[in-house]
């Protein structure tokens, strides 16, 4: 069926009226075939990120009915294909190396460790460490660390 209502062999008669029933069903199928791969293109182009099922949807809403065999051929053969995305953007040149600490306490870092306990809840443990001496000033061990445990353990230290 194409848009409007009207089935190809109709209007394969109307421009060939020539041409026997039988040779219209045999030359129904590439005549029907190019107006969905014109079709299939034009909405490939139009949406990048579709993949042959969800292009299959919007030519059904057209009214064009096939199977999704048929659909996933046409798609192939028109070599079409969902658009990767891009990866995303990388600085350009070197970053500058982190200076080193000169003394302590000029520089701590913190690290969060997860473990699971043998009953299955989550444990998680928050490490300060100073930079220069490398020693563990704070550890905070809880099975859930919000935004206060966090600052608790930053400036008790």
């Amino acid at each position: 069926m194409i848009r409007g209502g009207v089935t190809s062999a109709a209007l394969l008669r109307a421009t060939n009226p020539h041409l026997s029933v039988a040779l219209l069903s045999f030359m129904d199928r590439p005549f029907i075939d190019s107006l969905l791969r014109q079709r299939l293109r034009e909405l490939a182009a139009e949406r990048r990120r579709f993949g042959y099922r969800r292009l299959g949807w919007l030519l059904e809403r057209e009214g064009h009915v096939m199977n999704r065999k048929k659909l996933y051929r046409l798609y192939r053969e028109e070599k079409l294909m969902v658009r990767r995305r891009r990866g995303r953007k990388r600085t350009l040149g070197t970053r500058a190396p982190m200076t080193l600490p000169g003394a302590i306490n000029q520089r701590w870092s913190l690290d969060f460790v997860a473990d699971a306990l043998s009953d299955g809840r989550r444990s998680r443990i928050l490490c300060v460490v100073d930079d220069f001496s490398r020693e563990c000033l704070a550890t905070v061990v809880d099975t859930s660390l919000g935004r206060g445990c966090v600052w608790c353990a930053n400036w008790t230290g």
